[in-house]
């Protein structure tokens, strides 16, 4: 089976050059790795660091809490942070509270001894789904504490199935797996994996944070002040679609929009949709905010304060590959509505279970359950105290993870 991992390793490698040839994604990956190969030979790390890795930038939002809990515990500490993905690395590349980011170079013998040499961990930190042999085996071999933190298993993982032996060793050589729930715990006692902490998820403490920081933006105050607001967030056209179908009988209701998508054809074809008065939130320039209906965020950067200023959130992909965050909605007590391909995501259907968050499959479903919401007090009350209690339970998983790792 190593051999076999080797291979697949190595025809990943031979295709990423292939790809770099007419693909950006794949030559800033290929440019990236060669880069910190030569950036480790000039290093002299002496003291020892704490190394953190992340897939891609979710995954950096999950090991963000834990780093800054870090540094913030001992700011002499020094910190690596690796990416795998460049849609991670490019966006964080001068994050503040790491020393050292590199791209992780390929999981390769002789990759490896050079860049955890190199990089001299005492601690290093894996977040939820990397899963790489050699690095592991090394790290563990060498002594160095390791660590998976957010860590969820399905039974549908190769881990689980009868011929995932190789990869149920690669589990053995964390120190401790900090997984998000207990039914990765009943899977991975079921192969003899005992070395685990059912510690939650670390986004929830992330976006915790930044509710507590959201800014104040006074247009958005001006807006909603007085209605009932309905906020859009990462919709789709499946989504708008149902949303504007919906304003047609209920005019009396605001929407506040932030589409995943916000190129000047999508917006238009948003405005064309819209049976009510609709602005974007760039060309505000004398229009009456206490008439106007639709709010058309085409910005990045405002999603996660707009929920402050709404009452019910519907979350776009559902109709899609997957719905997008659900958890900033909730924080502010939202109650959450979404399509049907939520099951991968474990919070949506934690809400669902604790009646803070909706799944629809089409507009008459869409209908009914906005007009509780929005009609039935005792319903809204409910379902947004739900919505906000489950963030409020499932925080805390960070200051657990620190108490262990920082010992």
């Amino acid at each position: 089976m190593l051999y076999l991992y080797n291979t697949g390793i190595l025809f990943y490698n031979l295709a990423i050059r292939l790809f770099s040839l007419f693909n950006e994604k794949g030559r800033l990956l290929l440019m990236g790795r060669k880069a910190t190969m030569c950036s480790i030979k000039q290093l002299n790390i002496t003291e020892k660091t704490i190394w953190v890795h992340c897939a891609s930038l979710g995954e950096f939002e999950q090991g963000r809490p834990v780093i800054e809990a870090i540094k913030k515990q001992d700011p002499d500490k020094k910190l690596v942070l690796t990416f795998f993905s460049p849609s991670g690395y490019e966006v964080r590349k001068d994050y503040e509270y790491a020393d050292y980011i590199f791209y992780l170079p390929s999981d390769r013998k002789r990759n490896v001894k050079k860049f955890v040499d190199a990089i001299n961990p005492e601690v290093s930190i894996f977040v939820k789904y990397e899963f790489w042999h050699h690095y592991l085996r090394y790290l563990k071999n060498s002594g160095i504490k390791t660590y998976i933190i957010s860590a969820i298993f399905r039974h549908e993982h190769v881990f689980f199935k009868w011929y995932g032996g190789f990869y149920r060793n690669i589990l053995t050589c964390f120190t401790k797996l900090f997984i998000q729930d207990e039914e990765s715990a009943e899977l991975l006692k079921g192969i003899g994996i005992t070395n685990y902490c059912v510690s939650g998820d670390t986004r929830f403490d992330r976006v915790w944070e930044i509710a507590q920081a959201s800014k104040e933006y006074p247009v958005l105050e001006a807006f909603s002040r007085g209605s009932k607001v309905l906020v859009g967030g990462s919709s789709w056209p499946a989504g708008e679609k149902l949303i504007a179908e919906y304003l047609k009988l209920n005019t009396e209701i605001k929407l506040l929009l932030a589409p995943h998508e916000i190129h000047e054809e999508h917006i238009k074809q948003i405005e064309e949709m819209l049976p009510v008065s609709s602005a974007r939130y760039t060309k505000l320039n004398g229009v009456d905010l206490t008439s106007l209906k639709v709010l058309i965020v085409d910005t990045m950067g405002m999603l996660s304060s707009m929920y402050r200023y709404g009452d019910v959130a519907y979350i776009g992909g559902g109709f899609g590959s997957g719905i997008h965050n659900t958890i900033e909605a909730s924080t502010f007590g939202l109650p959450v509505v979404f399509g049907p391909n939520y099951k991968k995501y474990k919070e949506a259907c934690d809400l669902i279970a604790s009646k803070g968050g909706y799944t629809i499959s089409n507009q008459t479903e869409f209908n009914e359950i906005m007009n509780h919401l929005f009609q039935d007090e005792a319903f809204y009350k409910d379902a947004s105290e739900a919505s906000n209690e489950y963030v409020e339970k499932m925080r805390g998983a960070t200051g657990l993870i620190i108490k262990e790792i920082t010992n």
